[in-house]
């Protein structure tokens, strides 16, 4: 009788000890992928950030007068530059993108501008890197919320702040203005 009570505790121990094993190491996955997915934001963002000096000089030359369009450019480009933490990116990207608005609304004022081909490519440019932001974001989002659901559910709630897990934020759009349907008009 003893024997068979050891046997089964000490496949109980090797069960909960494989299972610690598992979990633990596809939570570093998801985490990993995560990180990954991150990185693979910030690169867009900084593709995209490498566009605007282009896009404001470009638009210069053709409107120099609208001098307070271009430093609210710079100044959010910079900021978006400067972040570091999910929250702050989020938000200063954000920032940047409303600014960017406000750009391409100078630059529907000028019929030659929109009409130059160089301003045609930077266009095209910035709006494929911004399907890949969108698309990076939302990868980035699930990765994380598969990530977040692993530790928050049981077993995960016991066993991850013991590993040292944490929730990871998710990238979210800050602006109402954002979140709004775009309007439009012919």
């Amino acid at each position: 009788m003893w024997s068979t009570l050891l046997a089964v505790l000490i496949v109980v121990i090797i069960l909960s000890g494989m299972g610690l094993v598992v979990f633990y190491n596809s939570t570093i996955k998801l985490r990993n992928l995560a990180r990954n997915a991150w990185a693979q934001i910030d690169v867009q963002l900084k593709r995209r950030s490498d566009l605007i000096p282009n896009l404001v000089e470009t638009v210069k030359g053709y409107a120099a007068h609208e001098k307070e369009t271009f430093e609210l450019v710079t100044r959010a480009r910079a900021e978006a530059l400067q972040a570091q933490s999910v929250e702050d990116r989020q938000q200063a990207e954000n920032a940047l993108s409303g600014a960017l608005k406000s750009l391409f609304a100078v630059a529907e004022a000028y019929p030659e501008l929109k009409a130059s081909e160089n301003f045609s490519q930077l266009q095209r440019d910035l709006a494929e890197t911004e399907n890949k932001i969108a698309y990076s974001r939302q990868f980035y989002n699930d990765t994380t919320m598969k990530f977040n659901t692993k530790i928050e559910a049981f077993p995960g709630v016991l066993l991850a702040g013991i590993m040292g897990f944490q929730a990871i934020p998710y990238f979210e759009v800050l602006e109402t203005s954002e979140r709004q349907a775009v309007q439009v008009r012919f």
